[in-house]
């Protein structure tokens, strides 16, 4: 079975400050002998650099720190993900959780202030109307047992 996962997830370099958010290892192993996982970095495929400012949603929008909108680009690395996902058949992604595209159930909340907000990133919303069950890193054994 094919699964969309976060890049930095895997230990790719690709997340806004220019680093990686790896899984521990006995949990990427187990992952790797549960499915193929397909890496995916939405922010990247939207054109976006590394490093980049950081960036939150605010009224809909994604703008970065120093209020520049780049709400397009989200929305661009997000159809890219989605199709990426429809290209492997994918029916589940696991993907980094807070982040303005890939957070599920909670982001940050716009003020840059590091507090929370219930909310899904512009990634992680555009999966879940496309069909797929969207997962966070930290519910990776909630992900695994429904595949016993």
């Amino acid at each position: 079975m094919n699964v969309l996962i976060s890049a930095c997830l895997l230990g790719a370099a690709c997340r806004y400050d220019g680093k990686s958010a790896p899984l521990p290892d006995p949990l990427l192993e187990r992952l790797k002998h549960a499915c193929h996982l397909i890496p995916v970095c939405p922010e990247i495929f939207g054109g976006l650099p590394t490093p980049r400012l950081p960036a939150e949603q605010q009224n809909g929008s994604v703008l970065r720190r120093d209020g520049t909108d780049i709400t397009n680009a989200y929305r661009r690395g997000a159809a890219e993900a989605l199709r990426l996902a429809r290209f492997f058949g994918c029916r589940y992604a696991i993907l980094k959780e807070r982040s303005p595209s890939c957070g599920k159930g909670q982001i940050y909340d716009g003020t840059f202030s590091g507090r929370l907000a219930a909310g899904d990133g512009v990634t992680a919303a555009l999966l879940e109307e496309g069909g797929l069950r969207v997962f966070g890193e930290s519910e990776i054994d909630a992900f695994l047992s429904i595949l016993d």
